[in-house]
């Protein structure tokens, strides 16, 4: 009985890995799709900003 319980903590230890990388993983994932959002929200700002310069020197 007692190899039993160190069995169910090695399963219990992986599962409990299993799940901290696959978190880690996600929220990896998140913060670059963040990223890349805000690099084309800048990108796009910029662009706004030149137009409107470009508008203005045509006036």
């Amino acid at each position: 009985m007692g190899s039993r319980g160190i069995i169910n903590d090695k399963w219990s230890m992986r599962i409990l890995w299993g799940c901290a990388i696959g978190s880690a993983i996600g929220l990896y994932m998140v913060a670059v799709e963040r990223q890349t959002q805000n690099r084309a929200r800048a990108m796009a700002e910029s662009l706004r900003a030149a137009e409107s310069q470009g508008d203005g020197d045509n006036v």
